[in-house]
């Protein structure tokens, strides 16, 4: 078996103590992704709905940097802060999936969580693609 193989996006920060995925044995692991701009670290979007497109635009960035695409996710873990929220933006959840994922549906798992490593973030979403 190879040796894992860290994957960073062309254009995004290099994080300090953990990697934004990693690719071992045909099954990428992504990490935690927030609905910020991965290069600069800043929240362009304060709603839901824009941090949650956002967010899944990020996470499909690293699949895509390992030669992926969103047919190739197989699961996902939403993180957020406030369900009701979540549940609120309905409209514009369905409307970041379609322009994401399309019509591909993995395995997903949303916990709700008191809090996020980011103070802004109200959504992170992690996950696996096999390659």
């Amino acid at each position: 078996m190879p040796d894992p193989q860290v994957v960073l996006p062309p254009g995004w920060k290099r994080p300090r103590g953990w990697s934004h995925g990693i690719l071992s044995d045909g099954q990428l692991h992504v990490a935690g992704q927030f609905g910020w701009d991965p290069g600069k670290h800043e929240f362009a979007a304060v709603g839901f709905g824009g941090q949650w497109r956002r967010a899944l635009e990020n996470f499909l960035e690293v699949v895509a940097a390992a030669g992926g695409k969103a047919e190739n996710v197989t699961s996902l873990r939403i993180y957020v802060t406030d369900l009701g929220i979540y549940r609120d933006s309905a409209a514009q959840v369905a409307d970041g999936w379609r322009a994401t994922f399309g019509s591909h549906f993995p395995a997903i798992t949303m916990l709700r969580v008191t809090e996020l490593a980011e103070p802004q973030a109200i959504v992170e979403i992690e996950g696996t693609a096999t390659l």
